[in-house]
C-alpha cells in the first residue's frame, strides 16, 4: 500500500506530507481546492506524463516521493532483480519523480536512477488510477487477456506455463530455421567469416584467464628489484644478531621463566611462544620469495608481445580471454552447422513441424480454460452490476475466432498468428439495456454507466490485478441515489483487499471511509496553498452535512450526516 506521499512545488501545493492507512480513504473538499492535484501528483509519480505547468511559480522543480509497502511475493521484485535495483530489507519501495522548470524528467526507485520507462513499468504494477486513461488496463483489449488471465490464475497458471516453455523453444528453433534458410551467397559468406574468425583465435593457443595471469606476471617483473628490496630488507629485520626474532627469542625466555613462578603467565607464554615460531616461519617464506625473484627483461618483453596479441583479439572477439574462448566456441557450433547446412535444415524444419504441432494442442487447451473461466467471470460480473441497479445490463467476453492452419505457424515469411499468451485475442463486451448490441467497454458512453462498470469490474479483479492501491477519482460522476449507496458499498468491499484512494463528491462514499481528508485552499502571503486536514468523526459530520446540504448547513443536514455514518458503521460490521 502507499504508506506517505511527499509533494514539493507541484501546481498549487506548496508543501505536503500525507500518510495513508490500510482500507479506504476518502478525499473531499471544495471544487479547485486542489483534491486532483494530489491525484495527478500520484500519476507522475508512476510514471505518467510530466509537463512544465507542474512546477509552482517560482521554484526550480517539483518533487514528488511515495513510500509503498509490499508483500514479499509481490512481483515487482523479480523486476527489481533483472533491473539491479536495491531491494529493502523492510519490503519497502520508495519511488521519487523530479521535474524541472526546464522540462527535464528525473526518477528515482530505491534511491536508482532509472528511466522514466522503468518507472512507469513498476508504477503500474503497484497502482491504478481510475480516472486516467492512460492508467486504465480494463479499457485497453490489450490487457484484458492478462487480467482474465489473473481471475483465472490457479486453474490456468500451469497450463500457461507449459504453453509459454514450449512456445519459447518454438520460436528459438523457427528464428535459427530463418538463419539457416538465407540465401547461399549469404550463407556463403558467413561462413567464410567465422572460419576466419575460429582458425584465428585457434592459432592464437589461448588458455583460460591468460591475460589475468599475464598481467600479474607482467606487475611482478616490472617491478622485481623494488620487491627484491622490500622482501630482503623485511628478512634482514627479523633475522640476525640483534634483530626482531633474537628479542622475540629472548622475551619468550623470561616470560617462560617468570609463568614457573606465576601461574597466570602461562597464557601469555603461550602467546609469545606461537607468535615467536609462527613469525619464524614467515622470515624462511621471506628469505625463500627474495631468492626466488627473477630479474629478467627478455621474460618481460616477451609478455609485452603476448599481451599486445590477445588485446588484438579482445579487441575483436571479447572484453577477456575467457569471453573470447566462449565466442569461438560459439562459432566452431555454427560451422559445423552452416558446413552441413542441408542436413540441418531437414533436421530442423521436421522438429519445427512437431513443435507447432504441440503448440496447437496446448493454446487449444488453453482456450478452453479461459472460455470456462470467462463464463464464470461473466456471472460474477452480472451479479456485481445488479447490485449497481444496472440489472438490464450484459457483460460478455468476446474471443474473436482467429482463421490459420499449422502451415501458417510454419512460414517464414508471415507474422505469426499467435504470441506468448496463446492463441487467443479478446474484448471485454457490453450492451447497457435490453435490444441494444454488445460494444466493446471503452465505448461505453455514459458516464455514470461506465463508473459503475469499472467499479464491478474492480471489484471483482481487485485481487488479481496485483496493485496494492486503487484510487478512484470521482468515480461517482454521473450518479446519486440509492446508485451512490451502491456504489458506497462497493467501493467499501474493493478496499478490504487492496488500499483504495477515492476522491468524492457523494455522501454516501465519504461516510464509508475509514480515513477521511478533507483538502482545502487557503492563502500564505500572496501566495496559493493547498492544504491536507484529517478528519475526527465530529469534523466528518460537518463536511457530509456540507456535502448533502451545499452552502448552509442545517441540524437536518447534520442529523442526516449522522444517521449515514451510523448506516455506513453498520454496513461495514455486516461484512466484516
Amino acid at each position: 500500500m502507499l504508506m506517505e506521499l511527499s509533494i514539493r512545488n507541484f501546481a498549487i501545493i506548496d508543501t505536503m506530507t500525507i500518510s495513508f492507512d490500510e482500507g479506504l480513504t476518502v478525499l473531499t473538499g471544495e471544487t479547485g481546492a486542489g483534491k486532483s492535484i494530489i491525484i495527478d501528483a500520484i500519476g507522475l509519480l508512476i510514471g505518467g506524463r510530466g509537463s512544465v505547468e507542474f512546477v509552482r511559480h517560482g521554484s526550480k522543480r517539483a518533487e514528488i516521493e511515495g513510500l509503498f509497502s509490499l508483500d514479499e511475493e509481490h512481483e515487482v521484485y523479480r523486476l527489481f532483480q533483472d533491473l539491479g535495483i536495491d531491494i529493502e530489507e523492510d519490503q519497502t519501495v520508495l519511488l521519487k519523480r523530479e521535474i524541472t522548470k526546464q522540462g527535464k524528467s528525473v526518477c528515482r526507485i530505491n534511491g536508482k536512477l532509472v528511466t522514466l520507462a522503468v518507472l512507469r513499468q513498476i508504477g503500474q504494477m503497484i497502482v491504478d488510477i481510475h480516472g486516467q486513461h492512460e492508467h486504465q488496463q480494463l479499457l485497453q483489449t490489450d490487457k484484458q487477456l492478462t487480467l482474465l488471465d489473473r481471475f483465472a490464475e490457479d486453474r490456468i497458471k500451469k497450463q500457461k506455463q507449459e504453453y509459454t516453455d514450449l512456445f519459447k523453444s518454438f520460436i528459438k528453433k523457427r528464428k535459427s530455421l530463418q538463419q539457416l534458410s538465407e540465401s547461399e551467397q549469404e550463407v556463403a559468406q558467413r561462413l567464410d567469416l567465422i572460419k576466419y574468425q575460429y582458425e584465428e583465435i585457434k592459432n592464437a593457443n589461448l588458455q583460460p584467464k591468460e591475460d589475468e595471469v599475464l598481467n600479474e606476471e607482467k606487475v611482478r617483473l616490472a617491478n622485481s628489484e623494488e620487491l627484491f628490496k622490500n622482501a630482503h630488507g623485511a628478512y634482514e629485520s627479523l633475522y640476525g644478531d640483534n634483530k626482531g626474532l633474537e628479542w622475540i627469542m629472548a622475551a619468550m625466555n623470561q616470560i617462560d621463566e617468570a609463568s614457573e613462578m606465576d601461574d597466570r603467565l602461562h597464557k601469555v607464554r603461550e602467546t609469545i611462544t606461537n607468535c615467536y615460531y609462527l613469525l619464524e616461519e614467515a622470515t624462511f617464506s621471506i628469505r625463500d620469495y627474495y631468492e626466488s625473484i627473477e630479474f629478467d627483461p627478455d621474460r618481460l618483453n616477451e609478455i609485452e608481445l603476448r599481451l599486445n596479441e590477445l588485446s588484438q583479439l579482445k579487441r575483436k572477439y571479447g572484453d577477456t580471454v575467457n569471453d573470447v574462448l566462449e565466442y569461438a566456441s560459439k562459432i566452431e557450433e555454427e560451422v559445423d552447422t552452416l558446413t552441413n547446412r542441408d542436413e540441418r535444415l531437414q533436421q530442423w524444419e521436421e522438429e519445427l513441424v512437431g513443435l507447432a504441432k504441440d503448440l496447437l494442442v496446448e493454446g487449444k487447451y488453453l482456450t478452453e480454460i479461459r472460455k470456462t473461466e470467462a463464463q464464470r467471470l461473466e456471472e460474477q460480473i452480472q451479479i456485481e452490476l445488479f447490485d449497481l441497479y444496472m440489472k438490464n445490463t450484459t457483460f460478455n467476453v468476446h474471443f474473436h475466432e482467429k482463421q490459420f492452419t499449422i502451415d501458417d505457424l510454419l512460414s517464414l515469411k508471415k507474422p505469426l498468428p499467435i504470441t506468448k499468451h496463446g492463441v487467443d485475442d479478446i474484448s471485454f463486451m457490453v450492451a447497457t439495456n435490453k435490444g441494444e448490441p454488445l460494444k466493446p467497454l471503452a465505448k461505453v458512453a455514459s458516464g455514470g454507466e461506465i463508473s459503475r462498470m469499472i467499479l464491478a469490474l474492480k471489484k471483482i479483479l481487485a485481487t488479481h490485478e496485483g496493485v496494492t492501491s486503487l484510487i478512484f477519482d470521482e468515480v461517482d460522476t454521473g450518479v446519486s441515489g440509492r446508485v451512490a449507496q451502491a456504489i458506497a458499498e462497493k467501493i467499501h468491499h474493493i478496499s478490504t483487499g487492496s488500499q483504495v484512494l477515492c476522491i468524492t463528491h457523494l455522501p454516501q462514499v465519504a461516510a464509508m471511509a475509514d480515513t477521511h481528508l478533507f483538502i482545502s485552499k487557503g492563502e500564505e502571503g500572496d501566495r496559493v496553498t493547498t492544504s491536507v486536514k484529517p478528519l475526527d468523526e465530529n469534523d466528518q459530520i460537518e463536511e457530509l452535512s456540507r456535502m448533502i446540504s451545499g452552502v448552509e448547513i442545517t441540524e437536518l443536514t447534520k442529523e442526516h450526516a449522522k444517521e449515514l455514518i451510523i448506516q455506513a458503521k453498520q454496513i461495514k460490521r455486516e461484512h466484516d
